[in-house]
This record gives C-alpha cells, structure tokens and sequence, in this order.
C-alpha cells in the first residue's frame, strides 16, 4: 500500500515520521511545492507539485497510491479540494488534517476579515506594517504604496520589491522576545497576519498584545468534507486502517 502525504508543513514533517515509525510496511510518499527546502523524511520526496505529472489524479492512478493524507497549510484550499476530488473519483481513503485556529486572548486587538483584498484596504491607514500573509502579489503591496511595509517571507520574492517595502527572509519558530525586539525596532503599528495556528509563528501574536499593536487577521477559507484538528488521533486512524486494509 501507498500513502501519499500533502506536506510542505511541520505537521506534515511530524505526521510522515510518526506514520513511518507505527507502519514500517506502509510505504510513503511526500509531497512538497519545494519553494523553500526539500525536507528530511522517512519517505520518497517528490517536489514541484502535479501538473508536471499530468495532474494529481493521474500521478494516483500511474503510481497505484492507495490513500491520502492532506497536511498542506490550512490556507491551502485549492490543493484540498483537488485531493478530495481525486480521492472520490478514484475511490482512495482521504485524510485532511488542519492544525487549530488561533483564538484571541485578553489583551488581544484583531480585526478580523474574510478577504485578502478587505484587509488590505483596512490596513492602509497605519504608517508602519508589518506583513505576515505568507507569498502577496505586486499589485497588493502596491495598495500599501502609501505606507512603510516589513514583509517576511520564507520565500525570495519574485518581483523587485517597491521602495517602502523591506523584506525579511525568516522560516520559524519565532520567540515573543524575538517578534516583540523586531516590532519594537521597526515602530510597528499594524500586524497583518492570517489565521494559520500551530506554535511556529504564534509569538507575534503575543509580542502584538504585550505593546497593544493591532492585528489585522485573515480568517480560514471553508473547507467541506470531513476534517481532523487531533494530530494524534489522525496517527491514529491511519495507523488504524494500514493494518485493516
């Protein structure tokens, strides 16, 4: 049996040696976009996506996977809903797993939206931002042209960045001490972030409410079917039908 794993996250990395060390018959494949690093799992790394492959359904049926466990990041909707389209065509056991939301503590400031393009509006007001959206497009920072803009991205950008833009090369985990000196030194008076959760990136959070810095949140995209928020309870079941099937 083949278990094809979505990965490209620290859960996915966890979930691949974890699935490795209860189904040592299980064979594994990770998948990873490959934009930052190939990652070091116990499993055979393939990287750049399915379109080179003629899609995912078709990358299914040539290399006889049997499952699907999906632990991209939980803003990666369009990926999901690939995978669960494939599965159901192909009739393959699908798994998605999506760490838990971030939830607002005392102290907290969010503002809270639904759409990119809405928050961004939101926040051009605020004089000095930092930028925490993960990969943005020319045309968004061009909405903050009136503003001075750190972006941090894990990721080189792949435009020449405008002037009142600087960027941040950074991969987590961060520490509060660490994300409270960084917006400390740069005056920040807005954090733009959206909804990811997990403990990697979570001490901006903390370091925004210890010096009352608003924080402009994007909110999960909906994702239908079935969900897992129990890292160990998706072990669990995994490991539960490698040795049913």
């Amino acid at each position: 049996m083949k278990l094809l794993i979505l990965g490209g996250t620290a859960d996915a990395r966890y979930f691949a040696q974890a699935i490795h060390d209860s189904c040592p018959a299980l064979e594994l494949i990770y998948s990873v976009a490959g934009l930052v690093r190939l990652p070091k799992v116990p499993a055979q790394v393939i990287s750049g996506g399915f379109t080179q492959h003629g899609g995912l359904e078709a990358y299914c049926k040539a290399h006889d996977i049997t499952a699907i466990a999906n632990l991209t990041h939980p803003f990666s909707s369009h990926m999901g809903r690939i995978a669960q389209q494939a599965c159901d065509k192909l009739d393959l056991q699908y798994w998605r797993f999506l760490r838990p939301q971030w939830q607002q503590q005392k102290g907290d400031d969010w503002r809270l939206f639904e759409q990119r393009d809405e928050l961004l509006q939101a926040v051009v007001n605020c004089s000095r931002i930092a930028l925490t959206l993960g990969q943005v497009s020319k045309e968004e920072l061009n909405t903050l042209s009136q503003s001075q803009v750190w972006l941090r991205t894990a990721v080189t950008p792949s435009f020449a960045l405008p002037k009142n833009t600087t960027w941040i090369k950074a991969i987590g985990p961060f520490s509060q001490d660490g994300e409270h000196t960084l917006f400390e030194q740069h005056r920040i008076q807005a954090l733009v972030s959206k909804n990811s959760g997990g403990q990697a990136t979570e001490a901006k959070l903390a370091a925004a409410r210890s010096l009352n810095i608003p924080v402009f949140m994007l909110q999960r995209p909906t994702v239908t079917g079935p969900v897992e928020e129990n890292f160990d309870a998706l072990v669990e079941q995994v490991a539960h039908w490698s040795k049913q099937t």
